[in-house]
């Protein structure tokens, strides 16, 4: 699987006449190779996989994760660098692109150091991106990557079940993220057992929960806190951050109620399910990213509120892929490809979101995440 994706990674170079590609971007270094970054923070310690239209590719990485990138990698060379240890990452650059008239990064994910380091090394020559042939490969998901989506949407629809049950008046909010934590490393931990041989893959949740409830219900990416819950109050759950199986993301969002749901706050509600309904009637092969977008928009605009953020995106290895389902994306959206999709209104003391994962199948989508959005189960 990583050398089919690094052999399509040399066509595109070949074909756009680059010499060599550095990537930097940890999502983008799992998905050639299969490694990246344990630690799961930018810790001053660039990792760089070096890979030349035609030679060796070469993974630099710090001396402390060489073990792990040994035993994980599918690279032809691995080079280890020290702390404080001669030029350290930098040593084995120049070689690297020595022979390059055309050299590619990933402008937007090379951490600046490595970036005026490399500019250096391509004097006059200059640099172009490899961003967009990777976006291209990326879009459409194989087999493989597909089957991670859907063990993806179990083990978040097992979030949103904990989460739900979790939900009361009386109990603070991190409790409900305790929930979700457990529930989700456990399924992920029994799909890993049935069907991987990955020892290496954490089934460990790791994200803050994106939750609010009653006052705080506007603040979109809130985290759960030790606030507590009220009888008659909104409860939203989001696990666009948290629905990470096997290091690949989805969107599932949802709104709740304790008890009862006030009546404007129920309209509000029932306008953005319907607006993600107008989206999944739009969202098919051939159609563009961007009238998926128009169609979600027209109905909360319709209905009296303000033009919404985008109707979804791209998932996969990144939290943000493409295309967006926005205006101005004129992607054709074609099967393989794997969107979270949102029905959503905003207003100054109130916001509703409900959202999904779906994959763009040859006669229209196939959903991947599910719990009822009928307004009489949302109310706990």
């Amino acid at each position: 699987m990583f050398q089919a994706r690094m052999d399509r990674l040399r066509e595109g170079m070949a074909s756009a006449g680059i010499d060599v590609a550095l990537i930097t971007d940890d999502d983008s270094v799992y998905y050639l190779t299969g490694y990246y970054d344990y630690l799961h923070m930018e810790f001053g310690r660039p990792t760089i996989l070096a890979v030349p239209r035609d030679g060796q590719s070469l993974l630099i990485t710090p001396v402390i994760d060489v073990v792990m990138a040994e035993t994980v990698a599918r690279v032809d060379r691995i080079a280890a660098w020290n702390d404080g240890d001669g030029a350290e990452w930098r040593a084995e650059l120049p070689g690297a692109l020595a022979k390059a008239s055309s050299i590619a990064i990933e402008p937007d994910h090379m951490p600046p150091a490595v970036r005026a380091y490399v500019n250096e090394l391509a004097g006059n020559k200059g640099t172009v991106s490899i961003t967009p042939e990777l976006s291209r490969m990326r879009m459409i998901k194989s087999r493989e990557e597909l089957q991670l989506a859907r063990h993806a949407g179990e083990v978040a629809g097992a979030m949103m079940a904990a989460g739900r049950n979790a939900i009361s008046a009386g109990v603070p909010e991190f409790e409900v993220a305790i929930a979700t934590s457990q529930a989700g490393t456990r399924k992920a931990a029994e799909i890993l057992n049935a069907h991987y041989q990955d020892t290496y893959m954490s089934p460990n949740t790791h994200f803050l929960q994106i939750m609010a409830s009653g006052q705080e219900i506007t603040k979109t990416h809130h985290r759960a806190s030790t606030r507590i819950m009220q009888h008659g109050e909104p409860v939203f759950l989001c696990f666009c951050g948290m629905t990470n199986f096997h290091r690949f993301k989805l969107g599932f969002d949802r709104t709740f109620w304790i008890g009862e749901a006030p009546p404007e706050q129920a309209r509000i509600y029932e306008v953005a399910v319907a607006s993600q309904q107008a989206a999944l009637e739009r969202l098919a092969p051939g159609v563009q990213a961007q009238d998926v977008h128009a169609a979600y928009a027209e109905v909360i605009q319709e209905a009296g509120y303000s033009y919404p953020f985008r109707c979804g995106r791209a998932t996969g290895f990144s939290f943000l892929e493409n295309p967006q389902l926005v205006t101005g994306d004129e992607t054709v959206l074609q099967p393989g490809m794997v969107f979270a999709v949102d029905g959503s209104v905003s207003t100054d003391s109130f916001r509703a979101q409900v959202g999904d994962s779906f994959i763009i199948t040859a006669d229209g989508y196939e959903q991947i995440t599910s719990h009822s959005k009928d307004l009489h189960d949302v109310i706990l």
